[in-house]
């Protein structure tokens, strides 16, 4: 945040805040900050004009918006789904804004469109028949591969399939951005997604020893970066189709209100108390800080009971890193070193999500899912912070984003307890990358 608030100059800036619903806190508390930030520079009678939103008619930042005479709103069909709305205003707002082709990339979601219209022969149905299956058949671990131009596609299918079907006690495990294994580093869980650019042969052979190991492996074949206007239609009527096959309703996410709920009331306890609730740790050195089950005589110890409760039998085991600290390059690398580390001595999928942003993408399959995952959450002491604005223009503020972003890390601990996950967290302190090596030597 702060990095980006030095980088940016507000008076050469537009912002463009999304949110379907209006509320989302992590939306309008970034609004509120840039917003005050952009008033310091070009003043209030000006500031409106450097802020479009888009959001659904009626909500909180659509009337926020006609209040501070924002430049434009964008009202999008309340119709369509948060995560389902990629070729609507929510997705098409910022493609444009970058300079994309619009027509290009809408055209070829109608071809796909057209595709999927027809009774046999659907893209879209034959995607999501395989998918569901498949998860039935117990490969419900989708791993997606993608060639390195498209590889951030991997990061919306995440949010489609987790949301869409992780619920009642059934799900697919989308993978994505794992790095690339010989066939024997897989377990019989897998189903693997290959979405080729034409040109892009890099992966070509990875591919192919998974495909003579026995590996299932979907290719999708994409002719430019515009078919991705067809990829966007497609996977959402496989993903509708998949969660048809494991009956359960594609278009509602019932656990993802649990962890919000909890994170208010981490926040509330902040604002009455000036502290977060507080747990007694498990065990403790100068590094790291652990948070378990029960009182352990090491890290190792505490990382063992954790894969202990790995299931290895019908519905296999997956490992979840909630990362709640800050993006860095080095951060990725250290999280991606024990993510193999796992892997390797496990066989198990795993998956890497920074927090709070995972909340909003696997966060309702972590709670919904059939139980198999196994968590591990980092947390950190922020080295700085910034103190949230209560209202847009004004200077009083109660929390610090470091606050907020510590409360939802607690309330998402708290959520996947009462679910009975097994969960451990681990505290890194304020050297980060010195936490992770600690880890990294546990492991090993």
């Amino acid at each position: 945040m702060r990095q980006q608030a030095e980088r940016l100059d507000p008076a050469r800036t537009l912002f463009i805040a999304a949110t379907k619903s209006g509320g989302t806190i992590e939306t309008m508390s970034l609004l509120k900050f840039f917003y005050n930030r952009t008033c310091e520079a070009v003043g209030v009678d000006e500031a409106g004009a450097h802020f479009a939103a888009i959001t659904d008619p009626g909500s909180g930042l659509a009337e926020l918006a006609q209040a501070l005479n924002f430049r434009h709103v964008f009202l999008n069909d309340p119709n369509i789904g948060g995560r389902y709305s990629a070729l609507s205003f929510f997705g098409l707002v910022a493609a444009g804004s970058i300079g994309l082709d619009l027509d290009g990339l809408l055209e070829r979601a109608r071809s796909m469109a057209a595709e999927c219209a027809r009774s046999r022969r659907n893209p879209g149905a034959l995607l999501g028949t395989i998918l569901g299956a498949s998860a039935l058949a117990g490969r419900d671990k989708l791993t997606l591969v993608s060639s390195p131009p498209i590889a951030a596609f991997g990061a919306w299918v995440e949010q489609l399939i987790a949301e869409s079907t992780g619920k009642e006690g059934k799900g697919i495990l989308p993978v994505d951005n794992e790095p690339l294994a010989p066939p024997s580093a897989y377990a019989g869980d897998r189903i693997f997604v290959y979405l080729r650019l034409r040109g892009d042969a890099s992966l070509d052979r990875s591919i192919q020893a998974l495909i003579e190991a026995g590996h299932p492996v979907v290719q999708l074949n994409l002719y430019d970066l515009e078919d991705l206007g067809g990829e966007f239609f497609r996977w959402e009527i496989a993903t509708t189709v998949a969660a048809y096959c494991l009956a359960v309703n594609p278009f509602d996410q019932p656990n993802v209100e649990a962890a919000k709920v909890l994170a208010h009331t981490m926040v509330e306890a902040y604002r009455t108390q000036n502290q977060l609730p507080h747990r007694e740790p498990t065990f403790q050195s100068a590094a790291i800080t652990v948070f378990g089950e029960a009182p352990v005589p090491s890290l190792k110890a505490a990382i063992d009971a954790l894969l202990a409760r790995a299931h290895s039998g019908g519905g296999r085991s997956y490992i979840a890193l909630q990362a709640y600290l800050k993006p860095a390059a080095r951060t990725d690398r250290a999280l991606n070193d024990l993510r193999l580390l796992l892997r390797s001595q496990t066989r198990m999928a795993t998956t890497l999500g920074y927090g709070p942003r995972f909340l909003h993408s696997t966060g309702q399959l972590h709670k919904g899912d059939a139980g198999r995952g196994l968590f591990i959450q980092f947390t950190s002491d922020a080295s700085a912070d910034l103190a949230i604005p209560d209202q847009p223009g004004e200077s009083a503020s109660a929390i610090s984003f470091g606050i907020l972003k510590s409360a939802q890390a607690l309330g998402d601990h708290q959520a996947l307890l009462d679910s009975k996950r097994p969960l451990l967290r681990i505290h890194l302190g304020t050297d980060v990358l010195a936490g992770l090596e600690h880890v990294r030597q546990a492991l090993s």
